[in-house]
């Protein structure tokens, strides 16, 4: 087999559990994709160099480890003026197995979870994920986070900690998680208010990401009624603009994908199930993490002409 033979092969068993790390540490698609095209490049240039790599899954894991490492510290700044809450963008676990089928730890790709992971700084984060997520052992870690493995080892005893304490529950049954997502979709459709309620937690919560560049909440909406209306308000408001919804799974869990009748992009909704009930629902509309899924509509616009028809 010659050396770029041996490098494809490499790049397609290995690609998925590079994804998996970058995407988990950065929580952007595109970013994730960044990292492992470099780690790839380096790899390559590593092997052309004569280095001698004695296992190469551990040897990339390392790299991209490393590279998101240096893109949380580069990118601090940005994440810190952030307009409105953060979410991750949205990973289509549908048209993309591989990433889902490598994941270890099914519910570290759900978007609570993500969003959890980015109160941690960004060497806990690794050192969190490298062990629990991808069973790496402390002297390997060590090597990658720069740390001694007792440092290591404290790190994580302090990650886990704080997960632990904030770690959201999660549905164990897919079937029942597909069951209440298409009671849950057809009760925002109709409007029924009471009909949302019974379906969602006391406390449940929505979220908005839209960047500054989408009209989003300004806050977490909290509360079973506040929710039910809030989501028969956003039901009503797509049905006057013609909006598309099609169901999907996003990040391992239920949720959909809202387009323009000829089908641009305008958001990504994902819901949070746990005891029967919807948990948490989160809706990612801000364009700039929309365009890895394609061709990407202006909601704003889009929003401010049914208002304006309708005030007619």
């Amino acid at each position: 087999m010659s050396d770029d033979d041996e490098l494809a092969r490499t790049y397609t068993e290995l690609r998925p559990l590079l994804f998996s790390i970058a995407y988990r540490m950065l929580g952007s698609v595109s970013d994730a994709e960044d990292v492992v095209q470099e780690s790839f490049a380096r790899f390559g240039r590593a092997i052309d160099d004569g280095v001698v790599v004695d296992s190469t899954r551990p040897y990339l894991a390392s790299i991209a480890t490393r590279l998101s490492l240096d893109h949380l510290k580069s990118a601090r700044v940005q994440r810190e003026t952030y307009v409105g809450m953060w979410l991750p963008e949205p990973l289509l676990t549908d048209p993309m197995p591989d990433v889902s089928a490598h994941a270890e730890i099914a519910d570290s790709l759900s978007t609570a979870f993500l969003v959890l992971l980015e109160t941690l700084s960004p060497t806990e984060r690794a050192v969190f994920l490298l062990r629990d997520v991808f069973a790496y052992e402390f002297d390997e870690i060590a090597a990658v986070v720069s740390k001694s493995s007792d440092n290591c080892r404290q790190l994580l005893v302090r990650a886990r900690k704080h997960i632990n304490e904030r770690r959201p529950r999660y549905e164990a049954s897919h079937e029942r998680k597909r069951e209440l997502a298409v009671r849950f979709f057809a009760a925002v459709e109709s409007g029924d208010v009471a009909g949302l309620q019974t379906m969602l937690a006391a406390d449940v919560t929505f979220t908005g990401d839209g960047g500054g560049k989408a009209p989003a909440v300004a806050r977490a909406i909290v509360g079973a009624v506040n929710v039910a209306r809030f989501m028969r308000g956003l039901g009503g408001l797509g049905a006057e603009m013609g909006m598309v919804s099609r169901p999907l799974d996003v990040n391992g869990e239920p949720g959909m994908i809202f387009t323009t009748d000829d089908g641009l992009i305008l958001g990504v909704l994902s819901l949070d199930m746990a005891d029967g009930q919807v948990q948490a629902i989160h809706a990612v509309i801000n364009p700039d993490k929309l365009q890895h899924l394609g061709p990407v509509g202006d909601l704003r616009a889009l929003v401010e002409q049914t208002r304006s028809r309708a005030h007619h």
